[in-house]
């Protein structure tokens, strides 16, 4: 629990996303960022689960071509938030579109991470016992107890930054800024992952 709590503190490329929306579309807009990137786990805990995870982690061609698809997102989400705001874009918060776009945003920043794969994985597993006859059970339960710890350390950076949005939005310079400090770190991220 304490392990998987310091892996969900640590800010990756979720908590940057919640962030971005919270600063965005305020404190609702980050618990919708927060609820996609929690859902985007789904995916490495079933490839965990039923051994996809062992392919990946056996096929150097299916784990690179995962993760370029994610160095390849996150330079996207580089580009757009310092080209038109995309996650910081306010405007584009507002109706059930736009909190559908959020959500399916998150879920893209959390499936295309396959360091999330690596964690279910080599981690997880490690608390299952071998020749248990409900390890999938088990495997899925740790999974999930994972999934609530992110949404809800996801939903308190995203709050935390969604209660300075007026006073953010209220300057435009700091606003403009926060974009290149955003998009500066999403590039980071995109770098970093391809030379991982």
């Amino acid at each position: 629990m304490v392990t998987a709590l310091v892996v969900v503190l640590t800010p990756g490329t979720g908590v940057l996303y919640t962030v971005a929306a919270g600063l965005a579309r305020g404190v609702r807009g980050a618990a919708v960022a927060a609820l996609g990137c929690t859902l985007g786990i789904v995916p490495h805990l079933v490839a965990a689960a039923t051994g996809l995870a062992a392919l990946l982690h056996t096929s150097a061609v299916a784990f690179q071509v995962l993760r370029y698809a994610g160095v390849a997102y996150l330079l996207f989400m580089a580009w757009s938030v310092w080209r038109d705001g995309g996650a910081l874009e306010v405007s584009g918060g507002a109706g059930e579109r736009g909190v559908w776009r959020v959500v399916g945003a998150g879920v893209l920043v959390n499936l295309l991470n396959p360091k999330l794969t690596i964690f279910f994985f080599a981690f997880l597993p490690q608390f299952v016992a071998v020749g248990e006859p409900s390890a999938l059970v088990s495997m899925l339960g740790l999974g999930a107890v994972f999934m609530v710890m992110t949404l809800v350390v996801f939903v308190l950076y995203g709050a935390c930054a969604g209660l300075v949005r007026e006073r953010v939005l209220a300057r435009p310079g700091v606003v403009v800024w926060v974009r290149r400090v955003l998009a500066g770190a999403f590039a980071a991220l995109g770098v970093r992952l391809a030379l991982v």
